[in-house]
């Protein structure tokens, strides 16, 4: 496994499975944290499920401390109006790696999880995940007009970064541009509910039977 790999625009870490493939590949977005080590951790973790998968660095370099909201709004301010486009070279070189099968699946978290819609109405990716999309509202117009992946939508009922509603409205939007989905609402979890390094927001069942969800949702479109 290793870290500062460059794939198409964007530096990251790349988390390689055992064998000499050809592997299923993934985009793993972070949240408006920055590329800090949960994110890698998830990154390493689809690995031993045998993807390929890449963590980029959208911010450069930059990161904010877990807790200060400030530092990471002003660094999404800063780094979103580039994500998507920087994203579709990611997709585009993982596309073609020849140790790839192909096949490229994206998954995000919070900031990431908008970040990963928003790169599946740019090129045609073959599964997307957004774990509670912060600020997903903002793309629906773009996701109506160009969405064609298969998504899973994961959140917590209690998640107060995305207003009332939003989601129930994701979920008709998705029945309405007529990909395969699944919206699924955990109770009793807020935002952040998948974050093992945060006793503060982490809710281990909902996170088991996320972890069970999205691994059955890319082995059926991605291996």
């Amino acid at each position: 496994m290793t870290d500062l790999t460059k794939l198409g625009s964007l530096e990251g870490h790349l988390a390689t499975p055992e064998g000499t493939g050809p592997f299923p590949t993934l985009i793993v977005i972070q949240e408006w944290w920055g590329l800090d080590v949960q994110t890698k951790s998830i990154a390493d973790r689809f690995a031993q499920e045998g993807y390929l998968a890449f963590a980029p660095d959208v911010y450069h370099g930059e990161l904010a401390q877990l807790g200060d909201g400030e530092t990471a709004m002003k660094l999404v301010q800063k780094y979103a109006p580039n994500t998507p486009a920087e994203l579709t070279t990611v997709f585009d070189a993982l596309k073609s790696l020849p140790n790839g099968n192909g096949k490229v699946g994206s998954v995000g978290f919070c900031f990431g999880g908008r970040m990963s819609l928003a790169l599946s109405t740019l090129r045609p990716v073959d599964a997307v995940c957004t774990f509670y999309g912060g600020g997903m509202q903002t793309i629906f117009d773009q996701l109506r007009a160009s969405l064609k992946s298969p998504v899973l939508g994961l959140f917590g009922d209690a998640d107060v970064s995305i207003p009332a509603g939003t989601v129930e409205e994701f979920d008709k939007l998705l029945d309405e541009v007529g990909v395969e989905h699944e919206v699924i609402m955990y109770p009793n979890s807020g935002h952040a509910f998948f974050r093992d390094s945060d006793p503060s927001v982490y809710k281990p069942e909902a996170s088991k039977d996320a972890w069970e969800r999205v691994k059955t949702f890319f082995a059926k479109h991605l291996k």
